[in-house]
């Protein structure tokens, strides 16, 4: 089979692109697991904020609001996001790094700062001999995850494109000016492949013969437990430490809560861990008036970063038509739509759009030669 673009990996990354891409070109979409989104994208916690993340990372969310609120005709059923809310809380020994966070030049027009007393006013069941000031973001939202990625997915079938499930990448080889990929039993070429592999985006490079990026897939615990009783956690925004220990969100009647942790882990089906269930559950009560007398269900995920933990898009300087879409961390939901119109515009005419340029998003922060470089 012979196309333009070989996308590897249909989670949101892979989707996304597939489907901007499908637009102006021959697509075929490659899915390790019988069904697209099984891992990462699958187990996000679903929140948009554009105070999340480093500054290029907050820089390509403030670039995908648009699309959140107004996506394309017959994109989506139903409306992608809705309104949450996210709260930062510190306790009286994080006050510097809440107020130094607060005072950043994009943080500050978004957010306003909060006492104790203003804390409780908004959720009673914080505790105020441990949470003594908060930073609201009153604009970021709850995404609809499963519409989202499903809608790239529509979007890619009706401009043509190729969804291949159960084919896991055997081996890939340069040769006659384009890439001959083995997945499975079919034998695919195209110029260019779109490595979206996520967690396993550094072993399908080695198949290629490709430099790794130094990516680090880590562990992320979540579980849902029942909420205070009485409490309208509706209502509530999503909470989340300064140092980002641990994160409450409202969930269809119950409450997620995740210890935050990054425990290091190979590219695999994460399973929750009991330590980390039991850590999530301490540090939610010591900051909220829970009593978490067990939980609902938990699960885990990956989140991979490289070392500057920023997304890598971008032709690798090495490999001819071999491209990047890698190392999305915890953000790659709420930044996909900016990250799919930058990696779609890198590989079919190396410049960036105009309003993610505007936004602050930089090509040489997001290149792959800059891991190399440094």
């Amino acid at each position: 089979m012979d196309s333009d673009f070989i996308v590897i990996g249909a989670g949101i990354a892979g989707a996304s692109v597939a489907a901007l891409l499908a637009a102006e070109a021959r697509v075929i979409l490659l899915e390790r697991e019988d069904h697209p989104g099984f891992h990462s994208t699958g187990r996000s916690a679903a929140l948009f904020s554009e105070i999340y993340g480093n500054e290029t990372v907050r820089a390509l969310s403030r670039a995908s609001r648009p699309f959140f609120l107004d996506p394309p005709q017959d994109f989506s059923e139903t409306d992608l996001v809705r309104q949450r809310g996210s709260l930062f809380l510190a306790s009286a020994a994080q006050l510097e790094q809440l107020d130094a966070f607060a005072a950043l030049p994009d943080i500050a027009p978004v957010t306003r700062r909060l006492s104790g007393e203003q804390l409780t006013e908004l959720c009673p069941q914080i505790r105020a001999d441990f949470v003594v000031a908060g930073v609201l973001e009153p604009q970021s939202m709850d995404i609809e995850v499963h519409e989202l990625h499903q809608g790239y997915l529509r979007l890619f079938r009706r401009r043509g494109g190729t969804l291949i499930t159960e084919a896991p990448v055997d081996a890939m080889v340069r040769e006659d000016g384009g890439w001959r990929v083995a997945a499975g039993s079919r034998r695919l070429r195209a110029p260019v492949v779109i490595n979206a592999a996520g967690a396993w985006a550094d072993a399908v490079a080695a198949l290629a013969g490709v430099a790794p990026i130094g990516l680090q897939p880590y562990r992320r615990t979540a579980v849902l437990v029942d909420p205070p009783q009485g409490a309208a956690t509706d209502k509530w925004p999503m909470m989340i430490d300064i140092d980002e220990e641990f994160y409450v969100k409202p969930d269809a009647g119950l409450l997620l809560v995740s210890p935050a942790d990054e425990t290091p882990s190979d590219p695999c089906d994460a399973q929750p861990d009991e330590l980390d269930i039991a850590t999530a559950i301490y540090r939610a009560e010591e900051a909220l008036k829970l009593d978490v007398r067990r939980t609902k269900r938990s699960w885990a995920g990956l989140r991979s970063f490289v070392a500057d933990r920023t997304p890598v898009v971008g032709f690798d300087p090495e490999a001819e038509g071999f491209f990047w879409l890698a190392g999305q961390g915890g953000y790659g939901i709420q930044t996909a739509p900016a990250l799919a119109r930058a990696a779609a515009a890198l590989a079919q005419h190396g410049d960036l759009p105009p309003d993610l340029l505007a936004q602050g998003v930089r090509q040489a922060d997001l290149a792959p030669d800059r891991l190399r470089r440094n």
